[in-house]
């Protein structure tokens, strides 16, 4: 009698397990979900800066001036000396040029149509030159963003980072009451799911703003926007510069990306090998 009632209470702890697990099972997908998109935001703000499509406030004024037409910048006042003789006309100069075809029988059929200025370049260009292919891909990326300011883009990191934070915690802590769970109710994939917890602390260690704290001696994945304003306003032509350049806000973000897939990966596994032990499939 007590074997049966033992039976049936570990068969009820396992239900209670199974139950919880696919709860945070759900949650846990949802905190990935969360996470993948705020660090494709992130990526996305840094290469908006760094291709110039928005302006920081250092470069503001050089790209205005940068971006000024031809007919919008002011003319220049023409000198013009005063004791130069006037040029005189074209028929004072040659009078026995020939006009017209009855004074020079041997011109051309088509003299008249002929355009004495078709070799120079026409003034509208449109795509049909090399540089004018060049001006219209860099300036289209820049119209297409001139609504969005660098204060717009600041608040948007802002919030990116704020919501990255708490995901990455909440999915961190997810693997860890899924790990807790699996243990108690004996369910099996403890090895996948302690992998998975470890590789999801690592990522959240590595992702929190520790220069904010320690200064410029260790820096996290997430950044600031004065920060990101402060490496783009450096003008450097050192390849080490602009490799450590790339690697704090390009690099570090991918390799974030790498472990959260790493994780995700070791937790999916930790479900099968949970449905594998208990027979369900």
């Amino acid at each position: 009698m007590n074997e049966i009632q033992s039976g049936s209470k570990d068969l009820l702890d396992t239900t209670d397990c199974l139950e919880a697990v696919g709860v945070f099972k759900g949650w846990k997908n949802f905190f990935f979900i969360i996470t993948v998109l705020c660090l494709a935001l992130q990526q996305a703000s840094f290469w908006v800066v760094d291709r110039g499509c928005v302006a920081v406030p250092g470069q503001t004024d050089t790209t205005a001036e940068a971006e000024l037409t031809p007919a919008e910048k002011p003319a220049e006042p023409n000198l013009v000396e005063p004791n130069l003789p006037e040029p005189k006309p074209l028929e004072a100069i040659e009078p026995n040029l020939p006009m017209n075809r009855e004074q020079e029988p041997n011109l051309p059929m088509n003299w008249e149509q002929t355009d004495p200025n078709a070799g120079e370049p026409n003034d509208v260009s449109g795509f049909s030159s090399f540089d004018s292919r060049i001006q219209h891909a860099v300036a289209w990326p820049s119209g297409f963003l001139s609504d969005i300011g660098f204060e717009q883009l600041a608040c948007l990191i802002r919030f990116v980072n704020a919501l990255l934070i708490l995901s990455a915690t909440l999915y961190c802590l997810t693997l860890l009451f899924g790990l807790k769970v699996s243990m108690h109710g004996r369910l099996g994939g403890i090895n996948h799911i302690s992998r998975a917890f470890f590789l999801s602390l690592i990522l959240l260690v590595l992702l929190l703003p520790w220069q904010m704290v320690f200064g410029s001696f260790v820096a996290g994945a997430i950044f600031s926007p004065e920060e990101l304003v402060q490496w783009c306003s450096k003008e450097t032509e050192n390849v080490l510069d602009l490799i450590l350049y790339y690697l704090r806000f390009c690099g570090f973000g991918v390799l974030i990306f790498l472990l959260l897939i790493l994780a995700q990966i070791r937790s999916v596994r930790w479900a099968k090998a949970i449905l594998r032990r208990l027979e369900i499939i």
